[in-house]
């Protein structure tokens, strides 16, 4: 005779796979246990993660989608450093000097090598404070940047005017 539990019989097991629409299914061990890497195959086209999993883990997580305003954060420093190349080119022409001693150094390269080198260390530094956005000090890093870059850009133009 079988034995019986004092709850009864117990099911019979389930295979693992998928099951009815009715129930849950099994997908494999639960990857919320690990945090979202920095880089995923996810990064570049079709990303998972927009935002923290629960409430109150914003800070220090990464994610693979980004938010439309951090990207015109990062379009603006790019779009204003290129302004600055342009304007210290012209500068330079019109007969003014280079106070930064690194734009001194990539200046040495040519006007292409100033601009595509410059162009590249920005993009670095700017690809750095979009994964790390969630970090505090990379958004402090990121909203310096545009204001630096945009007064930057103003006192450009006010050499311009003088």
């Amino acid at each position: 005779m079988s034995e019986l539990s004092e709850t009864g019989p117990s099911p019979p097991a389930m295979p693992p796979g998928p099951r009815c629409a009715c129930g849950p299914r099994f997908r494999g061990a639960d990857r919320r246990r690990r945090p979202t890497a920095r880089f995923s195959r996810y990064s570049l086209a079709g990303g998972r993660r927009r935002g923290p999993r629960r409430e109150g883990e914003r800070d220090g997580t990464f994610v693979d989608v980004y938010e439309g305003r951090v990207v015109a954060a990062v379009a603006w420093v790019a779009v204003m450093n290129v302004l600055d190349s342009f304007f210290t080119l012209y500068h330079l022409q019109s007969g003014g000097i280079e106070l930064n001693p690194v734009a001194e150094a990539l200046l040495g390269t040519g006007r292409v090598g100033f601009v595509s080198s410059k162009s590249v260390l920005i993009s670095m530094a700017l690809l750095v404070l979009c994964v790390h956005k969630n970090f505090r000090m990379a958004r402090l890093g990121l909203w310096a940047s545009i204001a630096m870059y945009t007064a930057l850009a103003g006192y450009h133009l006010v050499l311009l005017a003088l």
